[in-house]
C-alpha cells in the first residue's frame, strides 16, 4: 500500500478510536482527554500489537511514525500556542500571595522527592550515556507538572471557578505553569548540552528572547489587535500572520536549544487578552487541533509506550513508588502550604488533589524526555501510567473531598441566597418546583405553568403553610472537556449571558406579583440529565417539570434527557407538551387508578385551588361496566377541600372500548390535560406507554404527563392544613 494511503487510514482509525473511547470516559465522568490518551495506547502494542502483532506491524509499520511524528509535533505547538493563549490574567488576580507560596511549595516538594527518587531509579533503569543531572531534573520536573487545562476544565465541570477554592486552584496551577515550564526548558538545555555549566548560554538566550517577547512582541501583537478591533472580525490574513508567528516562535526557541513547544506557548501568552479576539481566534484554532492533530499525537504516544516491559514484580513495585512519590509530592506539598495559609483543611485537601491532575501536560513533557533520550521506554511507560492514574483520580477525589452540596453553598447565586435565607425564616421546606430549561427563548409556557402550580393568581388569599418556590434551572452543557468554551473564564461569560436571558424571561411571567417567588439556577453540565437529578436532591425539590419534544431521528419518545429525567430522577417529574394554550380555565384528568394518576390529580387540585376560575373534569372511562375509583388517599384530601374548589370539579363517566380516544376528543375542549404515565411504567422504559405515548402525540390541548416517585400528599401539604375540612359534594 502506498505511504500517504497507509498514513491516511492510520488517521482515520486514530480519529475515530479516539472519539469513542474518550465519550466512554465521559460517561464514567472523567475527562475526554484521558479516554483519546487510552485509545492512543491501546492502538500501541501495549494492546493492539499484544492481541494481533502482524495487523498491528501492517496497519503500524515503522516507515509510518515519522509522518506520525510530524502531525502531532504540529499538534503540540499550535495546543501549547492555545495554552498561552488561555492563560488569562484574571486568574492571577485572587488571592495571588497564597496561590504564589501553594504553588512552589507544591512544586518544591515533588521536585525534591524526585530528584530523591532519580538516585534509586538511575543505577537501575538508565544507562551511562545520560548524564544524573539531566536525569533528575526531568524526573523532577514530571513530578512537578500540573496540567492546567484539565484542571481548569474539571474546576469549570464542577462549577467551582466561581468559588474560593476554584480561584485558588486556577491561580496555583497558573502560576505552577509557567513555573514548571522554566524548570523543564532548563532540564532540556542540560540535557542537549551535558550539564549545568554548558547550559547557561542557552539559559541566558532564553531569557533575553522572553523579555523580548513580553516588550517589542507584545507591543507588534497589541498592534494585531487593534488592527482586528478596527475590523471587527478575524480575517484570513490576520489569522496567516498570526499562525506564521506561532511557528516562527516555536523555531527560535528550538535554535536556541529548548524546544518548538516553549516559542508556542509564549506567543500565546504574549497575545493582547481581548475577549473576542480571543474567544475566535481559539475557536477557528481548535477544532482542527483538539480533533485532528491531538489525538494523532496520543496514538504517536501510545507506539512508544510498551505495558509489556513492566514484566517483573520488581519493576511494578518501581512504578508504584514512581506513582507514590508523584501523588504524595503534589499532594503534602499543596497541602501544607495551604494551611500555613490560612486554608480549612477541606479545602486543601481538595487543592492537593486538584494540583494533582497531570494529565495531556505530563504526557508532553515525557515525550521530549524520550525523544532527547534522557528517560528510556521503560521510564517513559511508567510515567505515562503515573499521568493517567493522577489524573484519573482527581474527580473522585475531589468529589469525595469536597461534594456538591458543599460546592452550592460556595456558588449560591444571590437572588438564590435571598431566597433562601428568606425561607429559613418561615419553613425549613418550601414547596420546591425545579423548572429545566433548555432554552430561554422558547420555554415561557413551561415557566409560567410553574408559576400557576407555586403560587395562588391574585385576588385569593391562602396563607400557605410552606412558601412556593420555582427555579428555573438551565444547565450549559459542553461538549469537549478542554475547548475553549469550557474554560472558566468563557463558561462565567457564558452562565451571566444565560442569566440574563432567564431574568428576561421571568420579566414577562404573569401576574407580576408571581415573579418574586422565580429564582433561576444556571450551571455548567457535562450531563443534564444526571445533573439535573442531583440538583433537584441537593434543593429537595418536589417536582421536577421539564419540556418535551418529538425525537428528531427515532420514534422512541422517550429519547435523550426527557427519558433520561424519568427514568432517573428520585423525585417526582412532569413532561409538558406545550400546544400554544396561555389560558388554564379547564383541566381535563383522565383517571385510571394507577400511582402515576393520583399524582396528575393532585397536580389539578393545585391550579385548582390557586385560580378560582379554573374548572376540573376528572374522565373516568368504563370498559365491560366497570371502572377505577379513586384512590382512599385522594378521598381523604379531596374531603378537605372547601366547597367554593369542589364546586369545580366534576367526574365524568364515559363508556367506551376505545379509551385513548375518549380522552383525544374530550381534550379538544380544555386548555390542558393532566395525564399518568403508563401503568408499566416500570416496565415499557422506552415509551411512555402505548396510551400515554399515544396522548402525547394526538392530544387536542396542553399536555402534563407526570411519573410519580414519591408520596403526592406533599404537593397539597402546604395547602390543606390552611382550608376548611367539608363534606365532598362532587357531581357525576
Amino acid at each position: 500500500m502506498h505511504i500517504v494511503i497507509l498514513v491516511l487510514v492510520e488517521v482515520l482509525i486514530i480519529i475515530g478510536l479516539s472519539r469513542l473511547v474518550g465519550l466512554g470516559f465521559r460517561s464514567i465522568k472523567q475527562p475526554l482527554v484521558i479516554g483519546e490518551i487510552v485509545a492512543g495506547i491501546m492502538l500501541g502494542p501495549s494492546l493492539f500489537g499484544l492481541v494481533a502483532p502482524d495487523l498491528a506491524v501492517s496497519l503500524f509499520p515503522p516507515e509510518t511514525i515519522p509522518f506520525l511524528n510530524v502531525l502531532s509535533q504540529v499538534g503540540l505547538i499550535f495546543f501549547m500556542f492555545l495554552i498561552g493563549l488561555e492563560l488569562n490574567p484574571k486568574y492571577l488576580s485572587g488571592q495571588l500571595e497564597v496561590a504564589v507560596l501553594t504553588s512552589h511549595v507544591s512544586i518544591l516538594v515533588p521536585f525534591s522527592l524526585g530528584t530523591l527518587l532519580a538516585v534509586i531509579l538511575y543505577p537501575l533503569v538508565s544507562n551511562a550515556s545520560v548524564s544524573f543531572t539531566a536525569f533528575a531534573l526531568f524526573l523532577g520536573a514530571a513530578m512537578s507538572i500540573t496540567a492546567f487545562p484539565v484542571l481548569a476544565r474539571i474546576i469549570t465541570e464542577n462549577n467551582l471557578q466561581g468559588t474560593r477554592l476554584g480561584t485558588l486552584a486556577l491561580t496555583c496551577a497558573a502560576v505552577d505553569d509557567v513555573t514548571a515550564w522554566c524548570l523543564l526548558a532548563v532540564a532540556i538545555a542540560v540535557a542537549r548540552t551535558g550539564d549545568f555549566a554548558g547550559a547557561i548560554p542557552t539559559i541566558i538566550a532564553s531569557i533575553v528572547y522572553i523579555g523580548l517577547m513580553l516588550t517589542a512582541g507584545r507591543w507588534f501583537l497589541q498592534r494585531l489587535a487593534k488592527h482586528y478591533l478596527r475590523a471587527g472580525r478575524l480575517s484570513q490574513l490576520l489569522l496567516a500572520g498570526i499562525y506564521m508567528g506561532v511557528v516562527a516562535s516555536a523555531l527560535i526557541t528550538e535554535l536556541i536549544g529548548i524546544h518548538l513547544i516553549f516559542g508556542a506557548f509564549l506567543l500565546g501568552a504574549a497575545m493582547p487578552k481581548n475577549e473576542d479576539l480571543v474567544r475566535e481566534l481559539a475557536v477557528k484554532t481548535e477544532d482542527f487541533v483538539l480533533i485532528f492533530l491531538l489525538p494523532i499525537f496520543f496514538a504517536y504516544s501510545g507506539l512508544k509506550t510498551q505495558i509489556g516491559l513492566l514484566n517483573r514484580p520488581e519493576l511494578w513495585l518501581l512504578c508504584a513508588l514512581i506513582l507514590g512519590v508523584a501523588i504524595a509530592g503534589k499532594y503534602i506539598g499543596t497541602y501544607v502550604a495551604a494551611r500555613v495559609s490560612g486554608i480549612s483543611k477541606r479545602e486543601a485537601s481538595a487543592l492537593g488533589w486538584l494540583m494533582n491532575t497531570r494529565g495531556l501536560t505530563e504526557l508532553i513533557v515525557l515525550n521530549i524526555g524520550l525523544e532527547l533520550g534522557v528517560i528510556s521506554p521503560l521510564i517513559f511507560t511508567m510515567l505515562v501510567i503515573m499521568a493517567l492514574v493522577t489524573t484519573f483520580m482527581t474527580s473522585p477525589l475531589l468529589e469525595w473531598t469536597y461534594p456538591k452540596k458543599l460546592i452550592r453553598l460556595d456558588v449560591m447565586e444571590p437572588e438564590l441566597e435571598a431566597e433562601t435565607s428568606a425561607a429559613s425564616e418561615t419553613s425549613p421546606h418550601p414547596f420546591r418546583i425545579l423548572v429545566a430549561v433548555a432554552n430561554p427563548s422558547t420555554q415561557k409556557g413551561l415557566v409560567q405553568l410553574a408559576v400557576s402550580l407555586a403560587q395562588p393568581a391574585v385576588g385569593i388569599a391562602l396563607n400557605y403553610r410552606y412558601p412556593a418556590i420555582v427555579n428555573p434551572l438551565s444547565l450549559i452543557e459542553f461538549e469537549e472537556d478542554y475547548a475553549f468554551e469550557s474554560t472558566p473564564v468563557e463558561a462565567d461569560r457564558l452562565i451571566a449571558q444565560r442569566r440574563h436571558q432567564l431574568q428576561e424571561l421571568i420579566n414577562t411571567l404573569e401576574p407580576p406579583e408571581t415573579r418574586s417567588c422565580v429564582h433561576p439556577i444556571v450551571r455548567i453540565s457535562s450531563n443534564v440529565a444526571r445533573e439535573t437529578a442531583q440538583i433537584a436532591t441537593l434543593e429537595q425539590a418536589d417536582l421536577i417539570l421539564v419540556g418535551w419534544h418529538r425525537p428528531a431521528f427515532s420514534s422512541n419518545r422517550l429519547g435523550g434527557r426527557v427519558g433520561q429525567m424519568l427514568t432517573t430522577a428520585p423525585v417526582d417529574v412532569a413532561v409538558f407538551v406545550d400546544k400554544g394554550k396561555e389560558q388554564l380555565e379547564s383541566l381535563l384528568v383522565p383517571y385510571s387508578a394507577n400511582t402515576h394518576d393520583d399524582l396528575a390529580l393532585i397536580l389539578a387540585l393545585r391550579l385548582l385551588i390557586n385560580r378560582e376560575t379554573c374548572m376540573l373534569q376528572i374522565l373516568q372511562i368504563a370498559t365491560n361496566h366497570t371502572r377505577e375509583e379513586l384512590s382512599y388517599e385522594l378521598h381523604t384530601m379531596m374531603e378537605q377541600l372547601p366547597t367554593s374548589v369542589r364546586d369545580r370539579i366534576e367526574i365524568k363517566i364515559v363508556e367506551a372500548p376505545e379509551p385513548i380516544q375518549a380522552v383525544i376528543q374530550a381534550s379538544e375542549g380544555v386548555d390542558l390535560t393532566i395525564a399518568g404515565t403508563s401503568r408499566a411504567w416500570g416496565i415499557e422504559r422506552q415509551t411512555l406507554g402505548r396510551y400515554t405515548d399515544q396522548l402525547a402525540i394526538q392530544c387536542r390541548s396542553s399536555l402534563l404527563i407526570t411519573r410519580r416517585y414519591s408520596q403526592v400528599t406533599a404537593h397539597l401539604a402546604s395547602m390543606l392544613p390552611e382550608v376548611s375540612s367539608q363534606e365532598p359534594t362532587l357531581r357525576s
